[in-house]
C-alpha cells in the first residue's frame, strides 16, 4: 500500500493584512493603481488621475519606471486576505489611524481603571460594611 501525500493545509488568510499588494482584479493594467489606492484608503480613480497629472507635467519617465517597477516587485494581493468582513474593517482602521487605535485602546484601559476604582471604593466604604452588618441581622 502506498500512502498519499497530504498537501498541507491552506491558512485562513494571507500573509500579512497590512501589506502593500498589487490588485489585478481591481485594476486597469498591472493593479499598481488600485493596490496603492487599497493601501492608502483612497479611491483608485483618484490614483489613477494624478499619475496620469504628474506625467503630464513633465515626470512621465520616473511614473513610467516607477509603475514598472512596482508591478513587478508587488505580489498580487491574495485571495484570502481578511478572515471576514469584521476583521477586514478592523485591520483597515489600523492601518489608516494607528495613532486613534493606540489612544482608543489607552482611552478603554483608563475607564476599566475608573470602573474598578469605584467598584473598589463602593466595597471598601464603611457604608458598605455597614449595609453588611444590617444584612446578618
Amino acid at each position: 500500500m502506498t500512502k498519499q501525500q497530504s498537501q498541507p493545509e491552506q491558512p485562513p488568510f494571507g500573509p500579512g493584512p497590512t501589506g502593500l499588494y498589487r490588485d489585478p482584479a481591481n485594476g486597469k493594467i498591472a493593479g499598481v493603481c488600485a493596490g496603492l489606492a487599497d493601501y492608502f484608503g483612497v479611491r483608485a480613480g483618484g490614483v489613477r488621475i494624478a499619475l496620469i497629472l504628474f506625467s503630464l507635467f513633465g515626470f512621465f519617465g520616473p511614473v513610467l519606471v516607477g509603475y514598472i517597477v512596482l508591478a513587478v516587485l508587488l505580489k498580487p494581493k491574495p485571495a484570502h486576505l481578511f478572515r471576514d468582513s469584521d476583521d477586514e474593517a478592523f485591520w483597515r482602521s489600523v492601518v489608516r489611524r494607528p495613532a486613534d487605535t493606540v489612544s482608543g485602546l489607552a482611552r478603554r484601559f483608563r475607564d476599566l481603571d475608573d470602573r474598578l476604582v469605584r467598584m473598589e471604593r463602593r466595597v471598601t466604604s464603611p457604608d458598605e460594611v455597614l449595609r453588611a452588618r444590617f444584612r446578618e441581622l
